[in-house]
């Protein structure tokens, strides 16, 4: 398990990460999303121990991460650009691999690289960035780490990768102990592969939850309530982030017991009023609306 407590990150007097709190568990797969300049990068920079937070600790499996080569070697990092060395092939990075984690599967490499269909021989810097985020991909889940952190790694990739990357992190988790963390804008590609989902915004998390736990608390409501004022009731008894009116119909997410505001819709004797499932996008959508970040006071 991965604990982050406290961290904090600035760059220039620039807060990037403030007092972060979340525990990753084993065997599942972590999204973190959030929004633009949130904090994304660097906490998973952070807590691969890249950089040094200014103050609180990341632990892997107790361990400090932080110049702590036992707790490193648990760790391997894919960045959201793919670094390779100048003039490198498939093959040259394949090898370094092999020195830096010493259970690197060559042999599963070699045969992943060739059911991709991918030169082992050709120079990176002549791949397209899909091609080079499949490499990056391949080193990764091929070093055999019981944590892979990924930033970004879906940028690039076509729809057919996409879902070939998805399945292959399925397989690892089927067979060995592996645990992928994944930091999105892609929130459908969170949405369709993560079990527990983190929110990022202005450097500190909002939330951290099962991903099925959450859709199962926020709810989107439509509804036709012919009395205004039984309909501002209605609004002002349950835990609203967000609502829209067209019409006469009105459109509600909010938070709590799926009964509970069934039965409160219910109460204002609606004429039509159904509760609809929610994606990933409109609950970030909502949550970060709450903290702040609405398009309304950004555009209009």
């Amino acid at each position: 398990m991965i604990r982050i407590e406290e961290v904090t990150k600035k760059f220039d007097g620039i807060l990037a990460l403030d007092h972060v709190n979340a525990q990753i568990h084993e065997n599942s797969i972590f999204g973190l999303v959030g929004t633009n300049g949130a904090g994304k990068s660097t906490l998973l920079r952070v807590a691969s121990g890249v950089l040094r937070p200014e103050q609180g600790q990341v632990l892997v499996d107790e361990l400090p991460v932080w110049e702590n080569p036992q707790a490193k070697e648990k760790i391997c990092f894919i960045p959201d650009t793919a670094w390779f060395f100048p003039n490198a092939t498939a093959n040259v990075m394949r090898d370094y691999y092999r020195i830096v984690f010493p259970g690197f599967d060559q042999a599963r490499f070699d045969d992943l690289i060739a059911k991709f269909e991918l030169d082992p021989r050709r120079k990176l810097s002549t791949f397209s960035k899909g091609m080079k985020k499949q490499v990056s991909v391949l080193l990764g889940i091929c070093a055999n780490t019981e944590y892979l952190f990924c930033d970004e790694t879906f940028d690039g990739l076509d729809p057919v990768m996409r879902q070939t990357v998805k399945s292959l992190f399925a397989s690892e988790l089927l067979n060995r102990k592996f645990t992928p963390v994944i930091a999105s804008h892609s929130l459908r590609e969170i949405e369709d592969i993560c079990d527990h989902v983190g929110l990022l915004h202005k450097g500190g998390i909002l939330f951290a939850r099962d991903l099925d736990e959450m859709k199962l608390g926020i709810h989107k409501i439509q509804c036709v309530i012919p009395d205004a004022v039984l309909e501002e009731e209605l609004l002002s008894e349950l835990e609203v982030l967000q609502h829209d009116k067209r019409g006469s119909l009105l459109t509600v997410i909010v938070r709590g017991d799926y009964d509970e505001v069934l039965r409160k819709i219910q109460e204002k004797q609606p004429l039509f009023s159904e509760i609809l499932p929610l994606t990933l996008e409109e609950i970030f959508i909502s949550e970060t609306e709450v903290a702040g970040y609405d398009i309304k006071n950004l555009v209009f």
